[in-house]
């Protein structure tokens, strides 16, 4: 039984090596109260209590595998700045090995400020160039990153379309990777799913899988077929893996599917589930477990995580418990 297999994992204190390759972001917070409005313009004037800075973009990735107990590994571009600093000692205060993390003098690290007044987000200012990286740093990364694919065992493509991921240096990575014998697990982003060629398995959401498969609306599990059809065709990945928010996840092959419903009974924020379901998958792909396995966790992560405000990580006894229930 899975729940077996999950309990010999604890046990054992199995640790799977996981390179993330991604946009990373800092997630800025500012928290105060609004109580009058400002003279200068119908705005409400914030008065600021603290501010939180936490990992965002595939960042927050690395972090959730770290919950989960694995050996983590990030790259991806930052620019030469205090938001950039302040990411790698995030990053290294939570045991995540930063060496393949490049400068780009050229860029700002990508910076997200969300202004709070209470529970509400007031505002929210993104300090970002999405630029594709330039041929010089492309190279450099792919230079850094061969002896870390080499010893992965399992590689994340974490994309939120910030200009890392260009179709070049994503061919690049994937050619590295298949010539190691590593398998790839992508959080996609944008409509070029050409560029992830080679992948081993692809997870969108609806909204995701709509835009690049080029449909008007996706209802059912034949539109899904479908629109899945033409990814497959597109990427001749292995697996698509669709996050359907409250209705679970679909696990789909070219041959087949399966609809896992969601495990929730009530959700409070759906912030950050996503890095959350592709960091359970790809953990539990890296230890052995099939991917219908590592769904059916992932999609027991979602659930715990949901029930929280604000982006969350879980850990393996919250899954045990949470498949106990």
């Amino acid at each position: 039984m899975l729940k077996e297999k999950v309990l010999k994992v604890r046990n054992t204190k199995q640790v799977p090596t996981i390179l993330v390759i991604g946009d990373l972001m800092v997630d800025h917070y500012i928290f105060g109260s609004a109580t009058r409005l400002s003279p200068e313009a119908p705005v409400p004037v914030v008065n600021v209590k603290n501010e939180t800075v936490t990992l965002g973009g595939a960042a927050n990735v690395a972090q959730n595998l770290i919950s989960l107990g694995a050996k983590v590994e990030l790259a991806g571009i930052v620019g030469d700045d205090v938001s950039g600093a302040q990411l790698k000692d995030i990053l290294n205060a939570e045991s995540i090995l930063t060496d393949c993390i490049v400068t780009d003098s050229k860029r700002p690290t990508t910076v997200k400020t969300r202004v709070m007044a209470g529970s509400h987000q007031l505002v929210r200012v993104d300090r970002e160039i999405t630029d594709a990286v330039d041929a010089d740093l492309e190279n450099e990364l792919v230079n850094k990153l061969s002896g870390s694919i080499e010893k992965a065992d399992i590689v994340i493509f974490s994309d939120y379309n910030k200009g890392l991921f260009s179709h070049t240096l994503t061919q690049k990575l994937l050619d590295v990777a298949k010539a190691k014998g590593k398998r790839v697990v992508v959080d996609p982003k944008g409509l070029n799913y050409a560029k992830y060629n080679g992948a081993y398995l692809i997870k969108p959401n609806r909204k995701e899988l709509t835009e690049a498969a080029k449909f008007e609306k996706i209802k059912g599990i034949d539109d899904l077929q479908q629109a899945a059809k033409i990814i497959f065709d597109q990427t001749q990945t292995d697996y698509l893996v669709i996050t359907l928010s409250e209705e679970g996840m679909v696990i789909l092959s070219e041959l087949a599917y399966k609809l896992l419903p969601v495990k929730a009974t009530e959700v409070f924020d759906v912030t950050g589930a996503g890095d959350t379901v592709l960091a359970v998958i790809a953990y539990f792909l890296a230890l052995g477990f099939d991917v219908e396995e590592a769904c059916e966790l992932a999609n027991h992560a979602a659930a715990i995580v949901i029930r929280r405000v604000g982006s969350a990580s879980t850990t393996i006894d919250e899954i045990l418990n949470d498949m106990a229930e």
